[in-house]
């Protein structure tokens, strides 16, 4: 018992019933308690190790033991820090793959309705072939067996006659048989002046031109299936937009496509987006041009001085340095900041480490005229306000009734409203394009409903841009990024999507008096008229300045002669077309004055076939009659618009436009 009284640093013998357990706090070369840790060689030591590590930095071993155990929990929540963020990025991952997986889904699927839609082509040309092959063959062969009918009977006639006449020659001459024979010989006189159609009345000729080779090729080459390895952590952003931006005047940027390795992509078709906007939301359209070498241009105009930010996103992620900080100044003021500093830039990377992209922006051209562009120092005197400060005839002196709406994703709120729409029965529908859904309002402003889901799958939308109501009381909606128009019920339940394949970036759509969709294609600047079925009936127009070419055609509208009435936004005017793409009308040019346009978006036509048009950089609302004369403005000087976009006329005669830069849609009284 005295033993274990003793102190466990005696040398007794007895004492090494007191070492620790192999493993706990024992020193790995002499096994006994270890009280001090060497530092440089880590290791525990005893009293036994002094000598050997006199010259090493030494800490008591729980020191030591609390110092390593302190950094591995330090590491270890580190570590587990990263867990939220692998969390987050597996489930968006995963998003990417179910979208992926479904919008193969959607391509199969349209594959086989487009190729059996084929078939049944093919089949009814193989029936319209056997039947007029069958026509023909009856005609051409009805002649030749009617003349062949006509030489049998001619031969019949001839022979019997004939052999008559020789059996009565061969009989005795006497006068009982010289009736017959004169019988005979008027007979035999009617044979030999006969007329028989000797000659052919018809030909052999039926032959078969099948032109195959080229449908053979087409064929082959049908359908691509288009996809690109580009990622927005890689993708990077260049050009003057993002240096040097004056109010009115075109800017530009350059996207760099990169992979996941940040080599340059080399093909085009990636889904890009591009939003110019104050602190409080969208406010800016411009245009992105695809080079199809994996680099793209955006050229946008601002109407106003001040803050903005630009944001551009592919496959709904912001790209390198995105968003961008721009400051927006006035010709006058750029001018001026650039005697002071010739090197003046008035944009900052919010990405402080963003790299900017070596890639080269040779050839990227700006496509279609831009709104705003004037001549140096030109006065914008309605642009801020939205009705012109210079008197104009005939004003109509209309009032704002109400506005619904502030920047928002909740009901009543949106954010980057679009097309507008107005049903029969009393509903205002506004296209709320970032929130990617469709809100409902009465007449009266009161909401109603709200419906959609962001997405890339059918009955899924990803920026819905315009919006109209069909006769059945159908819901229809172009979605710009899903390339597609989108039809739902009234309740807002999806029923079928059409022009998948055919489309590139529909932004308007309205319905003709044939019950047909109107879709206008802001990207291939191309108006296609559907079936509610998806069946493709006509289309016309490409990109150009002409009288039947569109640049970056926003909306449309229809009159009661069911012609078309199409907004050319960066050609600043309104032209309008028969349903077979012919013109008829033509109004409008860049300028402020009455009459003239700085991007006309909004459209519409009213019982009497005036028609209203949203002059976008003017931020006003223009009303021409018919034939495109401009009677007047409609007055918004008391809550001026900024930036309007889609317009309708609603079921009780009233004007609703949706005021895009101030997030909300306004009613106006109109008189018609």
């Amino acid at each position: 018992m005295e033993a274990h009284q003793h102190s466990p640093d005696s040398s007794s013998e007895e004492c090494t019933v007191l070492e620790a357990p192999p493993g706990k706090n024992t020193c790995p070369q002499h096994g006994k308690v270890a009280d001090l840790f060497c530092s440089a060689c880590e290791s525990a030591l005893c009293e036994d190790c002094g000598s050997d590590h006199d010259d090493h930095p030494k800490v008591s071993l729980s020191e030591a033991l609390e110092q390593h155990r302190s950094r591995l929990q330090e590491r270890l929540g580190a570590v587990q820090g990263r867990l939220p963020q692998i969390s987050d990025a597996l489930s968006f991952v995963k998003d990417i793959l179910q979208q992926l997986t479904n919008q193969r889904a959607s391509i199969e699927e349209d594959i086989q309705s487009s190729f059996e839609d084929l078939h049944k082509q093919l089949d009814v040309r193989k029936s319209v072939l056997l039947m007029e092959l069958e026509v023909t063959y009856g005609l051409k062969q009805k002649v030749l067996q009617s003349q062949i009918d006509s030489l049998i009977r001619g031969e019949g006639d001839i022979t019997t006659t004939c052999t008559q006449t020789e059996e009565a020659l061969a009989g005795e001459a006497c006068v009982a048989n010289l009736q017959v024979e004169r019988k005979l010989e008027e007979r035999l006189k009617e044979l030999a002046g006969l007329r028989l159609p000797c000659q052919p009345e018809e030909n052999d000729q039926l032959d078969l031109v099948m032109e195959t080779d080229g449908l053979r090729k087409s064929v082959h080459n049908l359908g691509t299936i288009v996809t690109t390895s580009a990622v927005a952590s890689q993708s990077e952003a260049m050009g003057g937009g993002l240096e040097q931006c004056i109010v009115g005047h075109p800017a530009s940027v350059t996207i760099v496509t990169r992979d996941k390795s940040g080599g340059a992509c080399k093909s085009g078709n990636a889904i890009l987006s591009a939003e110019v906007f104050t602190p409080d939301g969208s406010i800016v359209d411009g245009e992105i041009v695809d080079h199809k070498n994996g680099t793209y241009e955006f050229v946008y105009t601002v109407p106003k001085e001040g803050n903005f930010s630009l944001a551009l996103r592919l496959y709904d992620q912001h790209i390198k340095g995105s968003p961008f900080k721009l400051t927006i100044t006035r010709a006058s003021e750029a001018e001026a900041e650039a005697e002071v500093s010739p090197s003046t830039t008035t944009a900052t990377n919010s990405a402080a480490n963003a790299t900017p992209s070596t890639g080269s922006s040779e050839g990227a051209k700006r496509r279609g005229k831009s709104p705003g562009q004037k001549k140096k120092g030109s006065k914008r005197a309605s642009s801020a306000l939205g009705t012109p400060r210079r008197k104009t005839q005939n004003p109509i002196e209309d009032d704002l009734i109400f506005k619904i709406g502030t920047k928002g994703r909740n009901k009543g709120e949106f954010t980057n409203l679009q097309g507008v729409a107005a049903s029969s029965s009393g509903k205002i529908l506004i296209a709320d394009s970032n929130n990617q859904c469709v809100q409902v309002f009465s007449n009266e402003g009161e909401f109603k409903s709200r419906f959609g889901v962001r997405g890339r799958s059918p009955g899924q939308l990803q920026r819905p841009t315009g919006v109209a109501v069909h006769p059945s009381g159908d819901i229809i909606i172009a979605d710009y990024d899903n390339k597609w128009v989108s039809i739902f019920t009234c309740e807002g339940k999806f029923k079928a999507k059409l022009g998948s394949g055919r489309l590139m970036g529909p932004k308007g759509v309205s319905v003709d008096q044939n019950g047909h969709v109107i879709v206008v294609d802001n990207k291939s600047c191309t108006v296609f008229i559907f079936q509610l079925t998806g069946k493709l009936i006509n289309k016309f127009g490409s990109r150009g300045n002409g009288d039947k070419q569109f640049a970056g055609p926003h909306f449309a509208a229809v009159n009661k002669n069911n012609e078309i009435i199409i907004t050319d936004f960066h050609n600043h005017s309104v032209k309008v077309f028969t349903p077979e793409g012919e013109l008829v009308l033509k109004f409008g040019s860049n300028g402020e004055g009455n009459g003239q346009f700085n991007a006309p978006t909004g459209v519409a036509v009213d019982i009497n076939g005036n028609i209203i048009v949203a002059d976008w950089g003017n931020s006003r609302i223009q009303v021409f009659d018919g034939s495109g004369s401009f009677l007047s403005y409609i007055n918004t000087s008391a809550d001026p618009l900024y930036g309007p976009q889609g317009l309708a006329l609603t079921s009780d005669g009233h004007v609703v436009v949706a005021d895009s830069g101030n997030h909300c849609f306004k009613v106006y009284r109109y008189l018609q």
